[in-house]
């Protein structure tokens, strides 16, 4: 288990295009299992590897629904529809959110960490958490995106409490 460093706006490396990975080896799995055990650890739902300081097209999803951690090299947004308008935060934006506008379902498309293509559909939490993180390997913010901005509110220590409970390992 390692815990990387993450890197917070606005350092550069969040505004840089990530680079495609030519195959999995050994050093993107650990990067992979260092990804989610980074986000884990600050109770994220989703990161991408530009916001550890590698620019390779690589994140880590985990919105807490049936399909637990989802690793993907490479990925690509195949299909769009729909519209959800609500907050987004980011763990390399600490203490701010805002209100953006993305599309209700997703389906997506990338590697597992086997090299195994992988196609997943997902709607509201995970649609935009998929979008955020595409995002963020392009080198876009969700502050670039927002319709407004505000400081986010503390969370109760009871509901963070509940959710390392709830396994989010």
């Amino acid at each position: 288990m390692a815990i990387r460093n993450i890197v917070k706006a606005p350092d550069q490396v969040l505004r840089e295009k990530a680079k495609p990975v030519p195959q999995i080896t050994p050093n993107i799995q650990k990067l992979l299992t260092d990804m989610a055990d980074t986000m884990y650890d600050a109770e994220g739902v989703g990161l991408a590897a530009p916001q550890i300081g590698i620019l390779k097209r690589v994140i880590v999803i985990d919105v807490g629904d049936d399909n637990g951690l989802i690793e993907m090299v490479n990925p690509e947004i195949l299909e769009m529809d729909g519209e959800q308008f609500g907050p987004e935060g980011c763990l390399s934006i600490p203490g701010l959110n805002g209100d953006v506008k993305r599309a209700m379902r997703v389906k997506v498309k990338g590697l597992n960490r086997h090299g195994e293509e992988i196609v997943i559909e997902g709607t509201e939490l995970l649609a935009r958490a998929f979008q955020h993180e595409v995002d963020h390997l392009n080198g876009i913010l969700f502050t670039d995106l927002a319709e407004k901005i505000y400081e986010r509110e503390p969370e109760p220590e009871v509901l963070r409490t509940e959710v390392r409970k709830e396994g989010r390992k």
